[in-house]
């Protein structure tokens, strides 16, 4: 239906359509991720730390909660329902890995680039630390591609434990190390826009 001049009348568009009649792509709900997840003890550091920096530098966003801070190893991709095929090869693929437990530290904060808010993480301000866990990553990554499933693994790894998202900027800085050991691998399912993760399934990692 078109209004004077032949302009479309919006009350005229049936919701979940676009302008030319088409029905709009429904909004993705779920995301999917392997992780490794912090400690309860270095979970609430993190949370310290993240109210230090706001306190320091005037931020105003909300520190991510306790039982969601992480470090993402490959992102699986968002969708609108769970993928289950894809979410049983995923897994499979995770229970080939073979690593030995081994310890994580951080001790460097900064804001990733970006518009809007930015994340403002926790990382390690030395580039070759963390090679266990870049290992595990890497060891990831192989078993993903050789599943079929390269096209979700993640080629530059900065290890990283989002704090907060903020629009201020937060420069490199030194902070006192916040350390924990990895001790399982987990898959992730996110609940976009409901601020809640569900572990589908976790790997212990043992030789």
């Amino acid at each position: 239906m078109s209004g004077p001049g032949g302009f479309m009348d919006e009350r005229a568009l049936t919701v979940g359509q676009n302008v030319t009649g088409e029905s709009a792509p429904p909004k993705s709900r779920d995301r999917l991720f392997f992780a490794v997840y912090p400690d309860p003890q270095a979970a609430q550091r993190l949370i310290e730390l993240a109210e230090a920096l706001r306190a320091r530098h005037g931020l105003h966003g909300k520190p991510i909660p306790a039982n969601r801070v992480h470090i993402t190893l490959h992102h699986l991709g968002d969708y609108c329902g769970l993928p289950e095929p894809l979410i049983e090869t995923a897994g499979a693929a995770a229970s080939r890995i073979a690593m030995s437990p081994f310890q994580v530290t951080l001790d460097c904060v900064s804001s990733f680039t970006g518009r809007g808010k930015r994340p403002c993480v926790l990382r390690s301000g030395d580039a070759d630390a963390n090679q266990a866990l870049h290992a595990l990553q890497d060891n990831l990554g192989a078993r993903l591609r050789d599943a079929g499933l390269g096209r979700h693994v993640e080629r530059r790894f900065t290890p990283h434990v989002t704090l907060l998202y903020d629009e201020r900027v937060v420069r490199p800085e030194s902070v006192q190390p916040i350390a924990w050991a990895v001790r399982r691998l987990a898959l992730v399912h996110s609940l976009l826009g409901r601020g809640e993760h569900r572990v589908l399934a976790a790997w212990e990692l043992a030789r």
